[in-house]
């Protein structure tokens, strides 16, 4: 079961890795916001934390994990699920990353019009919102049960708020989850 569910986490990593890009990045000057600012009944669409940039980078970092993924695949065969040799890393990347910030965009939708502040919490969505666009997205592309979904959900229950409050320590965010 372990090996199960590290598996499921070692193929959904690139997703995660693309969920955390825009914090990382915030460093970089370039920060269009993917609403230009604009409001819907007064309220953003998205905020301006939701920019070009971070869509950029999640899906730069996907492909990057992605392609040491395909370069450590051969010393891990009981922990891969995919034919690393077969796929093209830059549409996987794709789908995982644009998946993953496009449910935390939808998410970020919801929440401007439910009056949440950006940054907080809104359980249980935004533990989840990444990894159901991630499944969505890549199941255009790889084989993915529902097992392997649920599984993927499950994990980020655990993962998502542990990597937050270790950015938290690492004052890479500024809030713990």
């Amino acid at each position: 079961m372990w090996l199960y569910f590290l598996k499921i986490f070692w193929l959904f990593f690139p997703a995660g890795f693309a969920n955390m890009a825009p914090v990382l990045f915030k460093w970089v000057p370039f920060s269009t916001p993917i609403d230009f600012n604009k409001k819907i009944k007064g309220k953003p669409i998205f905020g301006p934390h939701k920019t070009y940039r971070g869509f950029i980078f999640g899906f730069l970092a996907a492909v990057a994990f992605i392609y040491l993924q395909r370069a450590l695949a051969p010393s891990m065969p009981n922990v891969v699920m995919i034919d690393y040799k077969s796929i093209n890393i830059w549409l996987l990347g794709f789908l995982f990353g644009f998946g993953a910030l496009f449910g935390d965009l939808v998410s970020s939708f919801f929440k401007r019009r439910l009056d949440i502040a950006p940054g907080k919490s809104w359980v249980p969505l935004d533990q989840i919102d990444w990894i159901l666009g991630a499944l969505i997205f890549s199941a255009f592309y790889i084989k993915v049960d529902w097992l392997m979904a649920v599984t993927a959900i499950f994990l980020s229950f655990i993962f998502h708020p542990l990597f937050n409050y270790v950015a938290y320590i690492l004052r890479i965010k500024k809030n713990k989850f």
